[in-house]
């Protein structure tokens, strides 16, 4: 991180080195999102103030830690605000999704999709979390989760075979 204040400018190379992205990803991002306006300067120069990269490092997380995909971020960003999108550079660890961890059953990840007949019951914590997943995301998890099943069981067998 460089010694300027937390109020002065930054080039393009500085905040994408504080938010930790390269150049390219930060203007491609500009054309993504409409909120994401850093100064531009005579010969089109961009400036970025302590808010634009901590807006930049709220939509690294959301995209980069938390698997959201470019249109899930415009969503959550036009649903939560700037400032709440900000904030999540601040957290200190980012949440963790069940659906997508290597260890969630594929129970847990079909409790995103609402039955039509089932009771309402109250969610937990996971599931809520779970039930923000589009359904892309969802089968991504599964078909991940499918891969490294067969890859177990494929391990399984070589090891039985050497054994």
């Amino acid at each position: 991180m460089s010694d300027k204040s937390p109020d002065a400018y930054r080039t393009i190379s500085e905040a994408g080195e504080e938010a930790g992205l390269p150049p390219h990803v930060l203007r491609f991002w500009e054309s993504k999102f409409a909120q994401l306006k850093p100064v531009k300067r005579a010969g089109g120069r961009r400036m970025y103030r302590r808010q634009d990269v901590q807006l930049l490092k709220g939509l690294r997380r959301l995209l980069y830690d938390d698997g959201y995909t470019i249109k899930g971020a415009q969503k959550y960003l036009r649903e939560h605000g700037v400032a709440s999108v900000a904030a999540l550079a601040d957290a200190s660890t980012p949440s963790p999704d069940p659906a997508l961890d290597v260890k969630a059953s594929p129970v847990a990840v079909q409790a995103a999709e609402p039955s039509h007949d089932a009771p309402v019951t109250p969610q937990t914590a996971e599931q809520q979390h779970i039930s923000r997943l589009s359904g892309g995301q969802i089968d991504l998890a599964r078909s991940a989760l499918s891969r490294l099943e067969q890859a177990r069981a494929r391990l399984s067998e070589v090891l039985e075979k050497t054994a």
